[in-house]
């Protein structure tokens, strides 16, 4: 049995395990030590140790230090990350996350469903986004659990808000912020797509590959960013104008009462009257149509911390990232419901 090592050697435990034959039955098991990995030729604690370093290395990498195969490090660590899961338990949360994730080429998706109090994954699986998918969660969750959450903050994708109605009706719909201002990204990137068509020549070369740059908060910009920005924004007036709706529109979220978020809404969409833009337009009237759930922000008690998802959602590219090429399902459900996990 290989265990922890010391002093930078390799430490090696022999014993033997007894063999018990059953008399009822007849037949042979062998005794289980609790010190003993599930891989009887690791102890338990050398287990951990290669999971806790799996959290932040790559398996291949663990492998290579350890003098490990690569198969070996990766059974390892799923044993730490159930048993982390094990400890921590699924307490019935009160504000959930839900969101997915493209876990394949060809948008093959699976639900993740967080606990936001808690800032934890506590949920990943379903075939797909359907409503199905995500009745899957609330079954498993239980009746008792579904009637103490709260609020759902969610996109405004309509399975997802007509699953939780029909499981935990008492519960406030509240549309992601990000998923919100993504749409308007969508609208402004429209816009730009549609100028460069417009324009020809030298008038295009501002426009070509700025993408990111209009797109991204003025305070994420590298001082070059920041010239490029102005230089378009100077020689496009359509393009600017879209870009200070875009900029502008982020203060919805910062008022505590609904009144007052829906005056700005409505002078906000008053401002798009003779501006010819018609992406701005759309993203108006799905806002309209979606209103209750926005302004649901507005409440006090609604009033959780959003970042959470987004900062959950990066997380889960960098895990996947790390995992290209690998097809274990269930070792990367294992490694998003830990990401958030202390260490054993």
């Amino acid at each position: 049995m290989r265990d922890l090592p010391c002093g930078g050697l390799r430490i090696v435990v022999e014993l033997e395990l007894r063999r018990v034959a059953c008399r009822s039955c007849g037949a042979v098991k062998r005794e289980r030590l609790d010190f003993l990995a599930d891989n009887s030729r690791y102890s338990k604690r050398f287990a951990f140790y290669v999971g806790r370093r799996c959290r932040s290395s790559a398996i291949k990498d663990i492998a290579e230090e350890l003098h490990l195969e690569w198969h070996t490090v990766k059974e390892l660590e799923q044993q730490y990350m159930r048993e982390q899961l094990r400890r921590a338990g699924t307490p019935g949360p009160k504000v959930i996350g839900i969101d997915e994730v493209s876990i394949r080429r060809g948008h093959t998706y699976r639900i993740v469903v967080s606990d936001l109090l808690r800032r934890r994954p506590i949920w990943f699986g379903g075939a797909d986004r359907s409503e199905a998918s995500m009745d899957e969660f609330f079954t498993g969750l239980g009746a008792k659990k579904n009637a103490g959450i709260r609020l759902a903050v969610m996109d405004m994708w309509k399975p997802f808000r007509t699953s939780t109605t029909t499981h935990a009706p008492q519960a406030s719909i509240l549309f992601d912020k990000f998923h919100v201002l993504r749409h308007l990204g969508d609208a402004l990137d429209t816009v730009r797509k549609s100028e460069y068509a417009r324009l020809a020549g030298k008038d295009r070369r501002f426009i070509k590959g700025q993408k990111y740059t209009l797109l991204a908060h003025r305070e994420n910009l590298t001082l070059e960013g920041k010239k490029s920005l102005k230089l378009l924004l100077t020689a496009n007036k359509r393009l600017h104008t879209a870009y200070l709706l875009k900029e502008s529109f982020g203060q919805l979220w910062s008022y505590h009462r609904e009144a007052w978020a829906r005056r700005f809404f409505e002078n906000w969409r008053a401002s798009l009257k003779w501006q010819r833009l018609q992406p701005f337009e759309r993203f108006a009237a799905m806002i309209e149509r979606h209103w209750e759930g926005i302004a649901a922000y507005c409440q006090p008690e609604n009033k959780v911390a959003l970042g959470f998802v987004e900062g959950l959602n990066n997380k889960i590219r960098v895990l996947q990232r790390r995992a290209y090429g690998l097809r274990d399902e269930e070792y990367l459900r294992l490694k998003i419901l830990t990401t958030m996990l202390p260490p054993l």
